[in-house]
């Protein structure tokens, strides 16, 4: 099985976030506890499996996402990978249709940017979570749910309270899974952006992740609002860093970005 590794919302190796992709023939998935085991072996945030759909009039691809221990119902950087690949092997002939968890989610290759069509996942305020504070090491101004991927977003004061935030991941993980959100997505204004976010999973296996497209499907709903405008460029502001432009249409949300394959290599076993 050949297998690679795609640095995702970057133009430069060794940024943004890297993703297994492995495109696979046509025919029945290989089995589940087989992906899994080549997910945490590769052990990055997700690795995507692709394989074709010859017969199928809605998609072009049925695409999946694993996480170190779980399958992901949706994921942004992956997806963005994937099609990276599959554009270097002259598989994209137009808009490519994936079947996924999430439904129909259409990539499309213009030169070396790359644009993902995904659901939004509007926000919709919460009160702030028991013991967020303590997890996070710093105080939310607004918090909210996002759905329906269903992530805590919550809104700091500014950059500096974003870029320095220290959470605890034990902490995340247990506030997190007690009260069924995916993840944790921190956000702030921004000096060269229009926002800069981080986000953390740590209950699935990713203590923070490096740039996460899924994640914006909330964050461009939130910032659209708050600024008055639909087209919008964050900033994920982890160590590795990404920059992903987004775009409002209604209920789908638009994610542009770049790639690059920094290792190709065939799975031995």
């Amino acid at each position: 099985m050949r297998i690679r590794i795609v640095d995702a919302f970057t133009d430069q190796p060794f940024a943004g976030n890297p993703a297994g992709v492995c495109l696979l023939d046509a025919g029945p998935w290989p089995e589940e506890s087989r992906m899994r085991q080549i997910a945490a072996e590769v052990n990055l945030s997700e690795t995507a499996f692709a394989r074709p759909l010859p017969d199928d009039p809605d998609a072009d691809w049925d695409l999946r996402w694993f996480t170190p221990t779980v399958e992901a119902k949706m994921c942004g950087h992956a997806t963005l990978a994937t099609t990276h690949a599959m554009s270097a092997d002259g598989l994209v002939d137009g808009p490519v249709r994936f079947s996924s968890l999430s439904g129909i989610l259409v990539a499309s290759v213009e030169g070396e940017t790359i644009t993902l069509d995904f659901p939004a996942s509007p926000p919709a305020a919460i009160e702030v979570p028991a013991g967020l504070a303590e997890a996070l090491g710093a105080t939310a101004v607004e918090t909210y749910r996002t759905e329906p991927l269903g992530d805590l977003l919550a809104v700091l004061a500014d950059e500096e309270a974003v870029r320095s935030a220290t959470p605890d991941s034990a902490a995340v993980a247990e506030l997190t899974q007690r009260d069924g959100f995916r993840g944790m997505i921190i956000t702030g204004p921004a000096a060269e952006y229009d926002f800069v976010s981080r986000f953390f999973a740590p209950g699935h296996g990713i203590p923070e992740d490096p740039v996460t497209g899924s994640a914006h499907t909330g964050l461009a709903p939130y910032w659209a609002k708050r600024l008055g405008r639909e087209e919008l460029v964050g900033y994920q502001a982890s160590a590795r860093g990404g920059v992903v432009r987004v775009l409002l249409a209604g209920d789908r949300v638009q994610l542009s970005g770049h790639a690059v394959t920094v290792v190709d290599g065939e799975l031995k076993v």
